[in-house]
């Protein structure tokens, strides 16, 4: 938007057409109305939206029986609400995994917690 391209288009929300002064071509581009995109607006200052409850969080854990099991236990033993997890293959590792967990709503201290718990168990 701020080099003013006439041939260029982005995939993005209609908060970040609004913000940056875009036009909404097409809405409703997903094939299932379940699917969604988020999108992450990286600075260097901080800046917190209303409502910024949503945290994601990636790590990978040793391949070891019971990990998962106690990766999982990190935010249950805490009552955080896991609200999405997801597995993929590290490319050109087999056998390892990433994880890919979004929560809502932790408190500051529970999620330090967490963070520091699952750090142990992930052995980072």
């Amino acid at each position: 938007m701020a080099q003013r391209l006439h041939d260029t288009a982005a995939i993005a929300s209609s908060q970040a057409a609004k913000e940056y002064g875009g036009k909404v071509l097409k809405s409703r581009l997903e094939d299932h109305k379940q699917n969604f995109t988020r999108f992450f607006l990286i600075t260097r200052s901080k800046k917190v939206a209303a409502r910024a409850d949503k945290t994601s969080i990636v790590f990978s854990l040793k391949n070891v029986s019971g990990a998962l099991f106690k990766a999982l236990s990190v935010f249950a033993l805490r009552d955080l609400d896991l609200s999405k997890i997801e597995s993929r293959p590290v490319r050109g590792n087999p056998g390892s995994i990433v994880f890919t967990w979004t929560y809502f709503g932790a408190t500051m201290k529970a999620m330090r917690l967490a963070l520091n718990h699952l750090e142990e168990i992930a052995g980072l």
